[in-house]
């Protein structure tokens, strides 16, 4: 049965961006270290996952699956180098959940293949966080993308607002994913209580 996951999925750089959207109201967030001691990314963790059961919030680990199954985070996100070298049978075994980056067909094929719980495409359209080496990939991939996995989740990436997301959810998207938007905000709180009624106006 396919997983369900909140329209809104925010991922954040540290625990301490978790802990001040969360309770907004926040029902799906990514946790997403980049560079860190292996104890600091552990200690991360463990508070993010206090914040996130406290709140009714479901977290997703970005690449640390070691450290999700030492401190029972039950998803995690991977993107396609992380995929090749995951023990994906621990992982599975754990019973942890397993979202993949896609990008291209063969990077489609990986993950359907290593029977991903969510499919994420991106970046949709140009994104400034960071250099991307792939082109934006438009709502026509996005629906493309939407025929080619059936009913598993789908969730789109990369330069996404509260103005564009009606249309990135009518091309096909259940979840978007969303940095850039509310963490470069002069009002980020505010920022995400306007994802948060977007999501809550078309449905979880």
């Amino acid at each position: 049965m396919p997983v369900k996951l909140a329209r809104f999925y925010p991922i954040v750089p540290d625990v301490g961006w978790l802990e001040r959207i969360v309770p907004l109201g926040v029902k799906l967030v990514q946790l997403r270290i980049k560079d860190g001691a292996w104890d600091d990314i552990r200690d991360q963790t463990r508070r993010a996952l206090d914040v996130t059961r406290a709140h009714g919030c479901q977290l997703i680990l970005n690449d640390y699956w070691q450290i999700a199954l030492e401190c029972g985070v039950n998803f995690v996100h991977l993107g396609q180098d992380d995929l090749k070298s995951a023990d994906l049978a621990a992982i599975r075994k754990a019973g942890i959940r397993v979202g993949i980056s896609t990008h291209d067909e063969s990077e489609l094929a990986a993950a359907l293949g290593a029977e991903s719980d969510y499919v994420a495409l991106g970046p949709i359209y140009e994104t400034k966080l960071k250099v991307m080496p792939w082109a934006p990939q438009g709502l026509e991939k996005l629906g493309q993308w939407r025929t080619k996995i059936g009913s598993l989740p789908l969730v789109a990436i990369g330069g996404l607002t509260p103005q564009r997301a009606p249309a990135v959810a009518t091309a096909g998207a259940d979840t978007l994913a969303v940095i850039t938007d509310f963490i470069t905000s002069p009002t980020p709180e505010t920022r995400v209580l306007d994802w948060l009624r977007w999501s809550d106006g078309i449905g979880r």
